[in-house]
């Protein structure tokens, strides 16, 4: 724990260094505002230093407020979304389908991913010029390519042709002004990092949830089933994803938690299920998106903030199969709740919530959580094996209904068997809909499936022409296939060309 907190106390304070070091000790002999990253580079805790810089923009991807939230903008692009904040005009864009390129949403995942990205760019970079323990360089060099294709991979299914930037920029760079780049371009140079980062000796789990091996195979394994899908459609890629999932599989270092109720207790962060999270800490760095996932000031929490600002529709918690554990009141949702100044005493929320990030400590008592945000679970890489392995050997082997049905086993539903491959495919699609909801997954599978969920058929259609249950009479076009590259960065670079229709 304490290696853990250290951790994030050094995230939390690597962006502000920079900025005081000109103005703090001034009466050293030595004037550290004379630094530039050409003399800076020195030590290995230099590098340590630049590398913790790359772990900082996860964190303001999951800001929630009355403003809403960036993390609720790929949750409103499904249509499996509802919020109870009438002000909140970046989440209505999206989830009308009438967005632009003024949300806020989609220039704070642009200038955070990018700012991942360079800070990557910088660490790979400076780092191998430094005299320092072999081992260690090469495992934080591990650590910067992970980022930078894990922001690359970001970006390019977000925005489409992205410009691909590979070294520090400033105001004299050539790539100050950079062209943008083939979604192929970028999944060559992101597979490239996770690839030479699978090499450099990380270890398959990081107590303190710094980048590890299983995070790496784990992304890869991600990054080749998207590719075997839409735009690029390299479907020799499936057998590739499978291959890799079952690398994270075979490990023995991962397993699905028992309960549900593990998803969100912070006692279990960077333990079992979990493969790498955005790491918070209470009183450090708080976990922040808790006031958006709280029912609009109905006074069930200690949080000051209770916005409402994101929940699920009806229509698609009913979606789930009859008894699915993960629809049963304070599983994955909840409906009510006891009142902040009475415990005794519970309020119907009259929607459902979202209780899988819901921090209970944090909001009967502290409003300071010490929940992590998850960015990749077990969970996920078995329905990645099962929906991989059924495309590469053409229909669903033993081995494929086993990593399926642990899922649903949890969930205390019938393992699925006998099915066809089509049958399975179907099956397995819906399963990741539902497993891995509200965690920024489901909009980018249905991208790469060109496909959408009907809550009301229990089947999948396809994604243009989709209506979203509350907006019946304006269906998704080709244009939500992507989202509008930021005003600010159209204006700002005369060689971004904007995607069609926005």
């Amino acid at each position: 724990m304490k290696i853990y907190r250290n951790f994030i106390r050094a995230i939390a304070v690597v962006t502000a260094v920079s900025s005081i070091t000109a103005c703090s000790n001034f009466l050293d002999e030595e004037d550290e505002s004379n630094f530039t990253t050409d003399t800076y580079f020195t030590t290995a805790a230099h590098a340590e230093s630049a590398v913790n810089g790359a772990y900082e923009p996860l964190i303001s991807i999951t800001n929630s407020g009355f403003g809403g939230g960036t993390w609720m903008m790929l949750e409103f692009a499904t249509g499996l979304a509802n919020t109870s904040l009438g002000q909140a005009t970046n989440i209505y864009l999206v989830k009308d389908l009438i967005n632009n390129s003024d949300n806020g949403y989609g220039n704070s995942f642009w200038t955070g991913y990018y700012l991942g990205i360079s800070r990557a760019n910088l660490a790979i970079e400076k780092i191998p010029e430094i005299n320092m323990d072999e081992a260690l360089k090469q495992k934080y060099l591990a650590e910067a390519k992970f980022f930078r294709a894990y922001y690359y991979f970001g970006l390019v299914r977000m925005f489409g042709n992205i410009p691909i930037i590979t070294n520090s920029v400033d105001l004299g760079s050539e790539q100050l002004y950079p062209e943008q780049s083939s979604p192929e371009a970028v999944y060559d140079l992101i597979v490239s990092d996770l690839t030479e980062a699978e090499s450099a000796g990380l270890a398959w789990r990081v107590p303190s949830g710094r980048v590890s091996l299983g995070a790496v195979k784990t992304l890869l394994a991600d990054v080749y089933l998207t590719m075997a899908g839409y735009p690029l459609q390299k479907t020799e890629n499936y057998a590739l994803a499978a291959a890799k999932a079952k690398e994270v599989m075979d490990s023995d270092q991962f397993a699905l938690f028992d309960t549900y109720d593990e998803l969100h207790d912070p006692a279990t962060k960077n333990t079992g299920e979990y493969i790498f999270m955005t790491q918070f800490a209470a009183g450090i760095q708080s976990g922040n998106w808790q006031p958006g996932i709280l029912p609009y000031n109905l006074g069930i929490s200690a949080y000051s903030a209770q916005t409402g600002g994101i929940f699920s529709t009806n229509a698609f918690v009913d979606s789930y199969e009859v008894g699915d554990k993960r629809t049963e009141e304070k599983q994955f949702y909840f409906t009510s709740y006891s009142l902040e100044a009475d415990r005794n005493s519970s309020v119907n929320l009259g929607a459902p919530y979202i209780f899988k990030h819901f921090d209970i400590e944090a909001n009967e008592g502290s409003a300071q959580s010490d929940l992590n945000w998850c960015l990749y679970r077990y969970a996920d890489v078995l329905l990645m094996y099962a929906e991989a392995a059924n495309e590469a050997e053409s229909g669903p082997s033993t081995e494929a209904y086993n990593a399926v049905n642990l899922v649903r086993d949890r969930a205390e539903l019938a393992g699925l068997t006998g099915l066809s491959q089509d049958a399975f495919r179907e099956a397995v699609r819906i399963e990741r809909i539902h497993e891995l909801s509200f965690e920024n997954k489901t909009w980018y599978d249905m991208v790469r499936w060109r496909k959408a969920y009907n809550t009301e058929t229990n089947v999948l259609e396809d994604f243009v022409g989709h209506n979203f249950s509350y907006l019946p009479n304006k269906a998704l076009t080709a244009r939500e296939l992507l989202f509008p590259i930021p005003t600010s960065e159209m204006q700002n670079n005369p060689n971004l060309v904007q995607n069609t229709g926005y």
